[in-house]
């Protein structure tokens, strides 16, 4: 009877310190899940900047959009409808660069991540396991969670007198997989559509550049003299385009390629300190 009161009531102990560990398992990356909402909202907002910043009567001949522009944003307008569909690239890039940006500063953690591995690293050596704990606790991000849940199943395995030793250390490196399999995917995130959109913007900004020399010819084939205003509208469309899709593909490429390296450092700092855990533990146990 005892027995049994003695199990009801570790249930609850037993069943709070599952919710702990399953809570330790949600990936301390934030950002924006949804992608798709960020494209609507910026094609929303370049949308209302064509017509209503760039399309403003101000900034052409006589009030009327089909003159003149007076000016560059009266200019940018002359690109046509290719123009706010590569405004939606360019603003597509820009917000997912500073979400990534924020995302994977959090990730990082509150200090140095290079000195926080050498810290790690020397309390193991000294075997000082609490106290490298309290380090990730104080550090967070993503490399201290990885770091700090190795740990913890460090303690287990430490205490545990059933697995051999080959098998503690293979539990060991599992679990560094699977801190780490459970980081990486929220750290690459939205990356995939920043890279879609390298090609995506220049291959845009392309076509606007053959429709609006598209213009400019058929206005050179025109019976008699050629229409300048159609021809400047069709050479302006061309080159708006062409800025447009060079400038959106640029964005996009160093924008990638600076958090794609980011986040390696990240991955390598993982594995360096994962194999130090594992490492250890071979060497004193």
């Amino acid at each position: 009877m005892e027995s049994q009161n003695s199990a009801q009531a570790n249930k609850p102990a037993a069943n709070a310190a599952s919710r702990i560990k399953k809570e330790e398992k949600i990936s301390n990356v934030r950002g924006i899940r949804n992608a798709f909402l960020v494209i609507i909202a910026c094609a929303i907002c370049a949308v209302c900047i064509f017509l209503f910043g760039m399309g403003y009567s101000g900034n052409f001949e006589g009030g009327d959009t089909a003159n003149h522009p007076l000016n560059l944003a009266g200019t940018v307008y002359k690109g046509g409808f290719i123009v706010p569909i590569l405004m939606t690239l360019f603003l597509t890039v820009i917000v997912l660069s500073i979400e990534r940006w924020i995302a994977i500063s959090s990730a990082s953690g509150k200090g140095n991540t290079t000195k926080f591995v050498a810290d790690i690293k020397a309390d193991l050596a000294a075997n000082k396991i609490d106290a490298a704990m309290q380090r990730c606790k104080n550090q967070k991000g993503s490399v201290a969670s990885v770091v700090y849940n190795t740990l913890v199943k460090y303690k287990e395995m430490d205490a545990n007198t059933v697995l051999s030793k080959e098998q503690k250390l293979t539990t060991l490196r599992n679990e560094v997989e699977e801190a780490t399999a459970l980081e990486m995917p929220a750290l690459s995130q939205n990356l995939p559509i920043v890279a879609t959109l390298t090609t995506l913007g220049t291959l845009v900004g392309l076509l606007g550049t053959v429709m609006g020399m598209i213009k400019s010819f058929q206005a050179l084939a025109s019976s008699g003299s050629p229409d300048s205003t159609e021809l400047s509208t069709g050479i302006s469309e061309a080159l708006v385009n062409t800025a447009f899709g060079i400038a959106t593909g640029a964005f996009a490429v160093i924008s990638y390629n600076f958090f794609t390296n980011k986040i390696d450092n990240l991955s390598y700092a993982i594995d360096e300190i994962g194999f130090s855990i594992v490492a250890t533990f071979a060497a004193t146990h």
